[in-house]
Order: structure tokens, then C-alpha cells, then sequence
């Protein structure tokens, strides 16, 4: 049986099967510049540039990553990210508890 490799720093629970977090966590590297200031509040206002992503394998191990590092990885081969949309389980306070799809890169 294929395994797959929980790169998010959380358990993840796609339909009776819980993937347990590695403990190795799957990132995208950002930089933060400031561009002025909000014209209503004064508040400083950024643009976040993002960059490399960390913390994947080199080989086409199945992983399971956070929806942002999968965006910034278009087209790798067998990595997905739990897909929170309107399929998601969740519970009374609308907290996800479950997926039931995967989303691909």
C-alpha cells in the first residue's frame, strides 16, 4: 500500500482515514515590503512577495501540503492539499474536522 507524507503541521482526517502530521512541515518562504499607508486608518500597508518553497522531498513522494505551498508548486507530481471547501466536515462551531477530497497540484 502507497503511503502518503502529512507535510502540514496537523493531523488531517480525509474520510475515515487519519493522516498523522510527520513532523516535518512543508513552507513557502515571504517577503514582506511596505508600499504606504492605509488613506482611511494611517496603517502601514504591505505587499507580500512569495518565494521558494522548503521542505518537500526531491522525489515524487505522495504529500500532503497547506493549500499555499501546493499554489506555489503548479503541476508536482502527487502533492495535494486538503480540500476545505464546501465538501469539508465540520463541526458545531464550523471548525473542519474532516475532508473528503483532496485538491491537486
Amino acid at each position: 500500500m502507497t503511503t502518503i507524507l502529512n507535510l502540514t503541521p496537523h493531523d488531517i482526517v480525509v474520510g475515515d482515514t487519519t493522516i498523522k502530521a510527520s513532523g516535518c512541515v512543508a513552507r513557502v518562504t515571504a517577503t514582506d515590503v511596505t508600499i504606504g499607508n492605509c488613506p482611511v486608518t494611517g496603517a502601514p500597508v504591505i505587499k507580500r512577495q512569495f518565494g521558494d518553497v522548503t521542505g518537500l522531498p526531491a522525489d515524487d513522494t505522495p504529500v500532503i501540503v497547506s493549500a499555499m505551498v501546493l499554489a506555489a508548486v503548479p503541476g508536482r507530481r502527487n502533492t495535494f492539499a486538503p480540500d476545505t471547501g464546501p465538501s469539508a466536515i465540520r463541526d458545531d462551531a464550523g471548525r473542519i474536522v474532516a475532508v473528503t477530497r483532496l485538491v491537486a497540484a
